[in-house]
């Protein structure tokens, strides 16, 4: 396995680059402060943002299976938004020379915009409660599918353009992520506990979802655009622009450069890449699907489902939080610990065809709350590391191919999660 490179790491990439404005006078500049932790929290924001939408979706899913009762809402919602991401992700890296990330973020955003309003909208102008409407049903899937090229253009970017900046901002993406998690399940059981559970509560409950998330999109348009300004991301911008520039002095970023380019990255950052898929894998191949449909408790009923879902997401905040406290630098341990995760497949099935005791809640609640503290600290950590392996100005090559890596690894676990029904 491909060891730790810490040769590139930001601190020495901020001691050794020179700005251009700094190069004459062979003086040094050393980055700008973070002022109020501004750029931290748009980079938090972000993180929360571009998963909301999925989470709006995947948690409306008792909405939808009223509406569409012979349908696997979950399990389809999760290839559909897969693998149009992984679609869409290959695009990207194979003509990433073509295109800016800040375009694609805004893009990605306004789509995610466009594809959230079309639930509340087909709700009042075609569906209007009645239940088993086909056409509905194709419509909202391919809401689902807008929503992963929104999420192909945003998640690559946001994790790439954060990993040419220190590492505490691709900490911050992914605690983002679990916070997004964290927030819907808190307000899935907010809408659980205000709207009654029959048609019109659960078509309220799906609306708040729906135009929360709506509101964040447009916070996160806002403040990517505001974090452009502030002089900490302006110095790194200009950092990866000189080291652009350097490069290219051998000859222009032709398309087959780049593709040479993208195959060095992947080389690079493939083990790290391999465990990030490894964790997803696991992770959604088991969740949401198996704890949406699979057990079932008698004391706890509808709410079973809920807060086993709560305690995943909470579990994978600790898990992303904690790489601020101690990150583990040793790739091989990190990856082995990827692999080890392959446990949780017996243990889980344990849980369905074991002995009695096994079938209960409390083994099922501390295995959902352990999947989710490992997937939240491992993928902080692999999602870290893999940018500092290369050069700067391919840090957001880096980034994006981890998004790939990981978003394959949601691919087959969705494929995998069928199994369970088996």
């Amino acid at each position: 396995m491909v060891p730790l490179q810490n040769d590139n790491n930001n601190n020495i990439i901020e001691s050794t680059l020179l700005l251009p404005s700094a190069s004459a006078s062979g003086t040094k500049k050393k980055a700008p402060e973070d002022k109020w932790n501004l750029a931290y929290i748009i980079y938090l924001t972000l993180g929360i943002g571009y998963l909301f939408p999925w989470n709006s979706f995947i948690t409306a899913v008792d909405y939808f299976s009223y509406l569409y009762p012979q349908a696997s809402v979950d399990r389809i919602f999760a290839i559909v938004s897969t693998v149009v991401s992984l679609s869409g992700l290959f695009l990207i890296i194979l003509n990433g020379h073509k295109s800016h990330a800040y375009v694609r973020i805004n893009v990605g955003l306004a789509l995610f915009v466009a594809s959230l309003l079309v639930v509340p909208l087909i709700d009042v102008v075609y569906v209007k409660g009645r239940v088993g409407l086909s056409n509905g049903f194709y419509v909202t899937v391919g809401a689902v599918g807008v929503s992963g090229v929104a999420n192909a253009l945003v998640q690559g970017s946001v994790i790439g353009s954060a990993g040419e900046l220190p590492e505490r901002y691709t900490q911050a993406v992914v605690v983002g992520n679990a916070v997004s998690g964290i927030l819907v399940s808190f307000l899935r059981i907010f809408t659980k506990a205000v709207y009654t559970q029959d048609a019109s509560g659960l078509q309220k409950s799906a609306n708040v979802y729906f135009f929360v998330s709506i509101a964040i999109m447009l916070i996160c348009m806002v403040l990517y655009n505001v974090a452009q300004k502030l002089p900490i991301i302006k110095f790194y911008n200009e950092l990866k622009i000189q080291a652009t520039a350097a490069e290219e002095d051998n000859g222009p970023l032709t398309g087959s450069v780049w593709r040479l380019t993208v195959r060095d990255t992947v080389r690079t950052i493939k083990w790290y890449g391999f465990g990030i898929m490894l964790i997803y894998v696991v992770t959604l191949a088991i969740f949401p699907g198996y704890i949406t449909e699979d057990v079932h408790s008698r004391v706890l009923n509808d709410w079973y489902p809920i807060l086993l879902i709560t305690c995943f997401n909470v579990f994978d905040f600790v898990g992303k939080s904690l790489t601020a406290v101690y990150l583990l630098e040793n790739a091989k341990i990190a990856v082995g610990c990827c692999v080890a995760r392959l446990l949780f497949f017996p243990l889980f099935f344990g849980c369905l065809r074991g002995p009695k005791f096994f079938r209960t809640e409390v083994p099922v609640t501390i295995l959902t709350c352990l999947l989710g503290l490992t997937n939240g600290y491992l993928t902080s950590v692999l999602m870290i590391l893999a940018p500092k392996t290369v050069k700067l100005q391919h840090a957001e090559t880096a980034g994006i191919v981890s998004v790939l890596f990981l978003v394959f690894g949601l691919a087959v676990g969705s494929i995998i999660a069928w199994f369970w029904v088996i």
